[in-house]
């Protein structure tokens, strides 16, 4: 019997973003990651970030924050595995806006046990570019 391929043993190729857009990394989220594009909207930043915790990329999470938010090193946890987002709703964020914010639901795994986090992210332009600036209280 063949075994089979899981989601993470797909091949890198056409793997799909765990962003949710149905996508390619490599073709979604993975142009961003490796700095080839930036993110258009604060949607697109949002989704480009969980997908950085799905893979595990702490540098592009620290390049995607603002300078005056961003923590000195980012540790993410190895035993964590996000497996799935939702957003909830957008506010501005646009191609003309300067500000926005994205309320989202990001669902993992962590000892075997699902859980999840709500938050309402709030973004900014900075030098141009959509960065994560902070997290609003739920």
């Amino acid at each position: 019997m063949a075994k089979r391929q899981s989601r993470a043993d797909a091949d890198p190729a056409t793997r799909p973003c765990p962003c949710g857009a149905g996508q390619p990394y490599p073709q979604c989220c993975g142009r961003l990651h490796r700095g080839e594009a930036d993110a258009a909207t604060a949607e697109a930043l949002m989704r480009s970030r969980f997908s950085a915790f799905a893979v595990g990329d702490a540098a592009y999470l620290l390049r995607s924050w603002h300078s005056g938010t961003r923590p000195a090193r980012l540790r993410l946890d190895p035993g964590q595995r996000w497996t799935r987002l939702e957003i909830l709703g957008t506010d501005r964020g646009g191609l003309f806006d300067t500000a926005g914010s994205v309320a989202f639901r990001a669902h993992y795994r962590q000892g075997g046990r699902p859980g999840t986090l709500t938050e309402h992210s709030r973004f900014v332009r900075e030098d141009g570019r959509w960065v994560y600036l902070d997290a609003q209280p739920q």
